[in-house]
């Protein structure tokens, strides 16, 4: 942290890629978690003392190498910097490789990180998904890229963040120009996702879809329960009141189609 200050550096992540368990068996979890806390909170108090302002990061990681890890994904750190109350003094750094090895969609942490303001910096790995380890691989994938772009968009940039190619060749990849082929490439496929999402948003028709299918939580009941203004007792008597709920379809296939035009042409 002294270092970073000095070099004018603009974030600082935290790397908890070793922090976990193997067994419940010889493991407090309340007690190391706790101490996690404290660390993180020190962390704080030390940021302050030294009178730096960079922004802290906490980057979630799963399976390396314990089976059970603290900082999961981006919902655990999430849950985890608002229980221990220093959610203001942190954003996540989300490798979309370590999403996809905690079980979920590649584009997933970003999205659920943006959703609560919490997204500050990417960095802009994938993996393969036939592998249960980190591979640290450039992203190939326009469709991927294009998601995390739309987000990205969405939430205004990233900032003082970015997307940070923490990524390497290939053991096949013996030439040296396999380095600037992996490295442009990827930066080529980012540009694509950011030219497709910028498409996307300014047609303007999956959006209006996406706001459409939740226009029903726009009435006067559903407003009162965002409000917290509703209760059980109300609820059962609107259900009481009205007819049964009309099925509608997600039309996923649809909105993946759509999608598809936007990044394939």
């Amino acid at each position: 942290m002294d270092i970073t200050k000095r070099l004018g550096g603009e974030g600082y992540t935290f790397w908890g890629g070793r922090e976990g368990y193997f067994s419940l068996l010889n493991t407090n979890l309340k007690k190391e978690l706790d101490n996690a806390g404290s660390f993180f909170n020190m962390a704080v108090k030390y940021k302050q003392k030294i009178g730096a302002n960079f922004q802290m990061y906490i980057e979630p990681k799963p399976r390396e190498p314990t089976k059970h890890q603290y900082d999961y994904d981006a919902q655990t750190v999430i849950a985890f910097l608002k229980h221990y109350n220093i959610e203001k003094h942190y954003k996540l750094n989300i490798e979309p490789n370590h999403t996809t090895l905690a079980g979920h969609e590649f584009e997933h942490d970003i999205m659920i990180a943006s959703a609560y303001g919490m997204l500050g910096s990417i960095d802009a790995n994938s993996g393969d998904p036939l592998c249960g380890w980190d591979t640290d691989q450039f992203n190939m994938d326009v469709k991927k890229a294009a998601l995390i772009m739309w987000t990205v968009i969405k939430q205004g940039g990233l900032k003082p963040g970015g997307l940070n190619f923490d990524c390497k060749v290939r053991r096949e990849s013996t030439d040296l120009q396999d380095i600037f082929i992996s490295h442009i490439s990827a930066m080529d496929v980012y540009a694509q996702g950011l030219i497709a999402a910028d498409k996307i948003i300014k047609d303007g028709t999956l959006p209006k879809m996406l706001e459409e299918r939740y226009s029903s939580y726009n009435s006067k009941i559903a407003t009162k329960i965002d409000n917290g203004n509703s209760s059980f007792e109300e609820l059962e008597r609107y259900a009481i009141q009205n007819d049964e709920p009309k099925q509608k379809s997600g039309q996923q296939e649809l909105y993946e189609t759509i999608f598809n035009r936007f990044v394939n042409w």
